[in-house]
């Protein structure tokens, strides 16, 4: 019985070590687990959007976005229920995830002595001190409020500087004030409580908070994100776009856009009824439409040369 706990305990301590070496997820891992993405990556192997998809991402509606996901078999990437801080603006960017679970002390200490070993710090900046220019922030950290918050005014100064970006954050915050007077950190959060993670005396008193895993696959509501997603949060929801998505959702946004200017421009006229631009339209009007986009092409609400490329590919 001695040598069978013996025994048990070793194991135990090899499985926590394991996993704890397994908090960052290794870029084989990451690519394993993003085969559709064929463009660039960052070195740890997330996918990496072109900044020029993610600046034209601003504009998609969430409607569209959901539409073309839909369409292409992504039937739950958005999700709702949100407190917002700035929600007149839009929040762009591509995910790093960060897994948060209740504290247990054997596995808080387990990962918290390896991450000394490799020079971490406090686990609620470990992902955060990975951030650069262009991310968001999305943590689950299951809700938790009540001593729960891992974000209040200095770690989330360090995520606006890093990223130019706000959060996405399953769980409460704590110095809201504080976090409103920065300009730019337009973000998605599900409560406030003014207490902060793991409170006590020692570092294991107390324990309600520990990571589990960094840029591994994460759920925030009911939502299965990625790194390298493309997060859209607007209009009160966050829309995830996996990445090898986030080019045809902008596109199509754009062509909606555009169809839908000139079919209310035509329709003001009294040029068309609105049978035939609610219908699918006639050869005669799709002709119009492209002789509009040319001759309108510097004063539409689209880039000039996604509009000519547009063009390109149509056959009239």
């Amino acid at each position: 019985m001695i040598n069978y706990s013996f025994a048990l305990a070793i194991a135990l301590c090899v499985f926590l070590s394991s996993r704890a070496q397994q908090v960052q997820i290794s870029k084989d891992e990451l690519i394993a687990l993003t085969p559709e993405w064929t463009g660039e990556r960052f070195a740890d192997g997330r996918p990496k959007v072109s900044d020029d998809i993610i600046r034209r991402m601003k504009a998609v509606s969430v409607e569209e976005a959901w539409a073309t996901m839909k369409n292409a078999g992504y039937g739950y990437q958005v999700a709702e229920d949100w407190q917002v801080i700035n929600p007149d603006s839009v929040l762009v960017g591509r995910a790093v995830t960060a897994t948060f679970m209740p504290g247990r002390p054997d596995v808080w200490k387990a990962i918290d002595s390896l991450g000394k070993k490799q020079g971490r710090r406090a686990q609620n900046v470990w992902a955060v001190e990975m951030l650069v220019k262009g991310d968001v922030y999305v943590a689950d950290q299951f809700g938790a409020k009540r001593n729960g918050p891992t974000i209040g005014d200095n770690v989330g100064n360090a995520i606006y500087a890093r990223t130019g970006n706000g959060i996405v954050y399953d769980g409460a915050i704590r110095d809201l004030e504080g976090l409103k007077e920065i300009g730019g950190f337009t973000s998605y959060y599900t409560s406030y409580d003014p207490s902060y993670h793991n409170p006590g005396a020692g570092r294991n008193q107390d324990l309600t908070t520990m990571i589990v895993g960094i840029n591994h696959p994460t759920r925030i509501r009911a939502v299965t994100v990625m790194p390298g997603d493309v997060v859209l949060g607007k209009t009160g929801v966050v829309v995830f776009i996996p990445p090898q998505l986030a080019e045809r959702v902008v596109k199509t946004s754009e062509i909606v856009r555009l169809r839908d200017q000139f079919g209310h421009l035509r329709l003001r006229e009294g040029k068309y009824t609105a049978g035939q631009i609610d219908a699918r339209w006639s050869d005669e009007i799709e002709k119009d439409f492209s002789r509009w986009l040319n001759d309108h092409i510097n004063e539409l609400p689209v880039g000039k040369e996604e509009i000519r490329e547009y063009l390109k590919e149509r056959t009239w």
